[in-house]
């Protein structure tokens, strides 16, 4: 049975940093399309970055590109997702996803007209940044 569990959420201030991970259990990393996406309250969910564990290949929705890394240990069956520079805008819950199909895996489409593909969810963590 594939589990995705997040952690590393908290309460920060503006221009901090905050790292989550997602351990994947169930499933070898791989070759799966993996995702982080967020959403606040009464906003729809959106994605934040995605990435082909097979071949490596990320991509980052506008709002967060040179401030959070998304990144991958096989080792570990983990996937990260460092953010720097974090905003008050970047409160929400953040949720880790995976969904063994590659043909969604890449470009700004993985993470908005086929977000809801992904298979599996993890239950999320909290991101709170106050100014």
């Amino acid at each position: 049975q594939v589990q995705l569990v997040e952690s590393g959420g908290g309460s920060v201030q503006a221009g901090e940093s905050l790292r989550l991970s997602c351990v994947a259990s169930g499933y070898t990393l791989g070759s799966y399309c993996m995702g982080w996406f967020r959403q606040s309250p009464g906003k729809e969910r959106g994605g934040v970055a995605v990435m082909n564990t097979g071949g490596g290949s990320t991509y980052y929705a506008d709002s967060v590109k040179g401030r959070f890394t998304i990144s991958q240990d096989n080792a570990k069956n983990t996937l990260y997702l460092q953010m720097n520079g974090l905003k008050p805008e970047d409160t929400a819950m953040y949720y880790c996803a995976a969904d063994r199909r590659l043909w969604f895996c890449s470009g700004g489409s993985a993470l908005n007209e086929y977000k809801n593909e992904y298979k599996y969810w993890g239950q999320g963590t909290q991101v709170t940044v106050s100014s």
